[in-house]
């Protein structure tokens, strides 16, 4: 029994680890890569078909959906309150730190390790937590670094529309058109892996500015997002890959886009860089044990 655990935590954790990996060897090897390009294509096509496909493809049910939805929502309320309290304890900056405590890594991350952890479904139900974590990154978070609030930002992403789309779809007797659906699945099929590749070039350009506080933030964020994510998950009643899927959400590091969310709108995007580094680095460490925890329990 232990032998097959470790044997599949070995099959989840290490294509995460190597596709990171590949990443921040291109990186150290000084390797071009565009990865503002990299980043626009995988927003814009890759994830909405990799949404669209899933959706579509695999059988979760419209409430279990919604559940997750909502159990997204009332996790980003927990982290924004715990975090808000903690910054305002320590006489943190809020407009630099609020958005590396809220919003964890969900798509980089954390829907491969939805995937790889509880397959199609469990990435159906991570894409359900990603939806909602990015509308409010979009909006709660875009407000939070810069002042302002753009509903706009939400309105222009192709991922709000295929989210629709695969919405009529899994609630009408209308089918799938099978050139739809191989075009979204093969365009779908590259989100993944390139989203880690990015993740590891991410952690080998990223500079650490002030090691001690993000340490601090590094560990508050794990610190919140681990007993958050298994509270949260038996509130809401969750069993199986419901239950592993939303502490796995919540127990990812620090987000990259908070740091490009900092640095473009005027806020201390070198700290957050920290953060993001350290609580990636920490999160290789705690995933196999929560894993162990989620599959083997």
């Amino acid at each position: 029994m232990i032998g097959d655990l470790a044997r599949i935590l070995l099959d989840v954790v290490t294509p995460v680890a190597v596709c990171a990996a590949i990443g921040f060897t291109w990186a150290r090897m000084k390797q071009p890569f565009d990865s503002q390009m990299v980043t626009r294509l995988v927003s814009n096509v890759g994830v909405p078909s990799l949404v669209f496909s899933t959706l579509v493809n695999v059988e979760i049910g419209g409430e279990l959906f919604m559940q997750m939805a909502l159990a997204a929502l009332l996790t980003s309320v927990f982290f924004f309150a715990i975090g808000y309290v903690i910054l305002k304890l320590t006489a943190l900056p809020i407009r630099t730190y609020l958005n590396p405590l809220a919003f964890a890594n969900t798509g980089n991350m954390g829907l491969p390790l939805c995937l790889l952890a509880f397959g199609d479904q469990g990435l159906a139900l991570g894409i359900a937590y990603f939806v909602v974590n990015v509308i409010l990154l979009l909006t709660v978070g875009i407000a939070v670094a810069s002042n302002e609030y753009r509903l706009q930002d939400v309105l222009k992403r192709p991922f709000l529309y295929a989210v629709i789309a695969a919405g009529f779809f899994m609630t009408s007797d209308v089918e799938v058109p099978k050139v739809l659906l191989s075009t979204s699945e093969l365009l779908g099929n590259f989100s993944i892996p390139l989203m880690l590749i990015t993740l590891g070039f991410s952690l080998a350009t990223l500079q650490i500015v002030n090691l001690r506080r993000a340490v601090f933030i590094s560990f508050c964020r794990l610190g919140i997002g681990i007993p958050v994510g298994f509270g949260s998950a038996a509130l809401m009643g969750f069993t199986g890959a419901a239950y592993g899927t939303l502490v796995l959400m919540c127990s990812m590091p620090v987000a990259v886009i908070t740091f490009l969310l900092a640095e473009n709108y005027g806020a201390d995007g070198k700290s957050v860089a920290g953060a993001v580094i350290i609580s990636t680095l920490a999160s290789f460490a705690t995933m196999p044990v929560l894993l162990w925890v989620l599959m083997g329990g």
